[in-house]
């Protein structure tokens, strides 16, 4: 149940496609209800690269007193650290790294979602600017931002629904299921606990999941969120995430959002995307209750297309990530459409109102900020260059499957360049490269086993 402090604070959740205006009026009713009711505390929180929060605890009168105008220092490392919260080593991330200075953090209202069993405290998302105020142009935030205003100038409002599958393990590293559990109800019982208090924990959020299922691997579940505005969409999913989490830390039992858990398996985060007008009308379906694509969509599932091999960074920012890509049974290898479709990269799923792209390219650790503003990027190229979609089924090429030859592509590809800009191929070039130099030099036991191999 929805805190009796987030209605009086004139707060709700998105649903359904939404503009940057009305998502900026929102924004503006809950500065309103906190003017009349100022908050006890706010954590302010920014999407990193490596799909998680950094986070600040903020009193709630100095909130409103001055951080809800002015923002709020943090280190400028937070975009540009590795994983493990070190410095890399590159001259693209020196900027980051030269006095480890300040850049502000601003927060967006509109994302306001209450800390469950708090009382009056919340969780509210921040756009990251430089003291200047110019943004932040690596932040995944602003990126995503600023391909929802491209889209806008198109006519295009995007909707966008994330399914992300999530793996539980006992204290002991053994999964809560010892076989795989897809769609069953039998089979479930060591994980009732944690659900029971995970539908409490999320629906007093707000982000109580449109779905929920048993998965196919041992110990996976499936949630899925209701289609919302794409900001809405990446921000709810990372703070449902957080929430699954620690509320499975609760019960002695860990969340695992790894691509892939062990060979064979796959991990995943399911975009559904969806093209509407200003006024919410479906625009993907050529006539009212069909699954033929109009031209609009059928331009911009062409782009996605063509652009889907040279991202697979974006899709697939680990190591682990590979595992996920090569040996996968339903790993979206092969860059090719269907209509309801799961075999394929993109499944055109839904008819009519409801018709929309599900882009199974990323992992359940993708960045999902990233990901659904390159998804848009791509999409708005195939519009621009009036492509045309290839025939159902027919298969263009393969998604890169190992992190080099994603590197090499993603670095040398004018087209990735176009979509996301120097600076960010640039930026997130050097970041996966720290992520390839730490595996490198890490001894694992599969190396031992190798090793023993030998002898």
């Amino acid at each position: 149940m929805i805190s009796a402090a987030a209605t009086d604070a004139g707060w709700a959740r998105p649903t359904g496609p939404r503009t940057l205006a009305a998502r900026a009026a929102a924004a503006e009713r809950v500065r309103a209800g906190w003017a009349a009711r100022p908050p006890r505390r706010v954590i302010l929180l920014v999407p990193d690269p490596h799909a998680r929060f950094a986070a600040v605890e903020i009193d709630g009168e100095v909130f409103t007193d001055s951080v809800l105008a002015s923002g709020y220092g943090a280190c400028t490392y937070l975009f540009a650290w590795t994983v493990e919260r070190g410095v890399a080593a590159a001259p693209e991330l020196a900027r980051y790294f030269g006095t480890f200075s300040d850049l502000l953090l601003r927060p967006d209202p509109a994302t306001a979602i209450p800390v469950p069993g708090s009382g009056d405290s919340w969780y509210l998302v921040c756009d990251a600017i430089w003291p200047d105020g110019s943004p932040v142009n690596v932040a995944p935030r602003t990126f995503l931002r600023s391909q929802l205003a491209a889209a806008e100038g198109w006519g295009i409002i995007p909707s966008v629904g994330l399914e992300h599958e999530v793996t539980f393990y006992r204290s002991d590293g053994a999964p809560m299921t010892a076989h795989g559990i897809d769609y069953a109800l039998g089979g479930t019982e060591p994980l009732l606990p944690l659900l029971s208090e995970l539908r409490e924990v999320l629906g007093e959020g707000g982000l109580g999941p449109e779905s929920a299922r048993a998965e196919t691997h041992p110990g996976q579940y499936e949630l899925v969120l209701r289609h919302r505005d794409a900001l809405a969409a990446c921000d709810d999913a990372m703070i449902q995430q957080f929430l699954v989490r620690q509320t499975a830390v609760r019960h002695g039992i860990t969340a695992s959002y790894l691509a892939s858990e062990a060979s064979g398996q796959g991990s995943s985060c399911h975009a559904h995307l969806s093209l509407n007008s200003a006024d919410g009308s479906n625009l993907g379906a050529r006539q009212a209750g069909s699954r033929e694509l109009s031209p609009l969509l059928g331009s911009f599932l062409a782009g996605v297309l063509r652009a889907a091999a040279d991202l697979t960074p974006v899709w697939a920012p680990t190591v682990n990530a590979y595992v996920r890509l090569r040996t996968g049974s339903f790993a979206p290898t092969e860059v090719r459409w269907g209509v309801d479709d799961r075999t394929a990269a993109v499944r055109l799923a839904g008819a009519g109102s409801s018709l929309r792209l599900e882009c199974r390219f990323p992992g359940a650790d993708a960045q999902p900020h990233l990901a659904v503003g390159a998804l848009i990027a791509a999409g708005l190229s195939g519009i621009e260059d009036e492509l045309r979609p290839p025939p159902s089924g027919q298969a263009l090429e393969r998604l890169a499957v190992t992190p080099w030859q994603a590197l090499d592509r993603f670095t040398s590809s004018e087209l990735v360049a176009r979509l996301l800009g120097s600076e960010i191929v640039e930026h997130y070039a050097a970041l996966f490269r720290a992520e390839l130099d730490a595996s490198a030099d890490a001894v694992t036991d599969w190396q031992r086993r190798r090793g023993a191999l030998r002898s």
